[in-house]
């Protein structure tokens, strides 16, 4: 049985494959992202030192790593999932003898595979030719990092799964989809460092599951937490990969309790 998930990975890898030149004008695209925020920052630095505990540099390596690192994690599963709500197929994928979510899970893996070697990878190095990215030099924060990225890809998957599987009860979910994506963009730290925001703000996001996502990973990477802080951030995200299983569970077990299709 689970050499059946494993050629999900697979299919999905080699999907990907053939629609590979997406992938690298996307490399082009995260790069001009980083480009914008590296010289907004640089004005809006000027002669600080640091601003929010980021230094000029430590900024612009969370900038670059946090976008490269977005198109690991990042994935359409929550669109995926409410257009086979949508147009009845999820009933065929659910009488097959394996899991629907799980199966989700494995493509949404073999996906970021794929971008992690195509996109992500080269992506960082143009953008370490273009910027002053600084890259760690001691070996746990590389460890660390690289865990800690794995995990950010679990958490979003997750709110992915939920976000979709929302379909089954509004039918259609499209609003919600777009406001996941720009509330996740927002307060996982990539569009601005949650130690830039306000005091009840910075609170808030805090308790949300988004840091885990890009803020926490990017604060190992550009050194901004060391040593035994790497396992502490590394807690709060097995933390929320935990607690996210609870909702995206039993959403799913009630959703296969009032599946209907619509259309013919």
């Amino acid at each position: 049985m689970l050499s059946v998930y494993t050629d999900f990975i697979r299919i999905r890898f080699l999907t990907m494959l053939a629609y590979r030149v997406n992938y690298y004008s996307g490399i082009l695209i995260y790069s001009m992202n980083i480009g914008v925020y590296y010289f907004t920052y640089q004005a809006i630095y000027g002669d600080a030192g640091s601003i929010g505990g980021f230094t000029a540099a430590q900024m612009t390596t969370y900038v670059a790593v946090s976008w490269m690192a977005r198109a690991f994690y990042f994935n359409n599963l929550d669109r995926e999932i409410s257009t086979d709500i949508r147009d009845g197929s999820i009933a065929i994928q659910m009488i097959r003898p394996y899991n629907y979510v799980l199966v989700k899970c494995m493509q949404g893996l073999g996906e970021g595979m794929f971008r992690f070697l195509l996109f992500m990878i080269p992506g960082m190095a143009i953008a370490m030719l273009l910027f002053p990215v600084k890259l760690p030099t001691d070996p746990v924060a590389w460890i660390g990092f690289l865990v800690m990225l794995f995990f950010s890809f679990l958490i979003n998957t997750q709110i992915n799964i939920i976000t979709g599987l929302t379909a089954f009860f509004i039918e259609n979910n499209e609003g919600m989809m777009r406001m996941k994506r720009v509330v996740v963009d927002l307060f996982s730290g990539l569009i601005l460092p949650i130690s830039l925001f306000p005091g009840w703000l910075a609170t808030f996001a805090e308790w949300m599951p988004f840091q885990a996502i890009t803020y926490l990973p990017g604060s190992v990477f550009t050194g901004r937490v060391k040593g035994v802080g790497i396992w502490n951030v590394l807690g709060i995200q097995i933390i929320w990969l935990v607690v996210l299983l609870v909702p995206m569970i039993i959403i799913w077990r009630l959703a296969r309790r009032r599946l209907f299709v619509q259309g013919g």
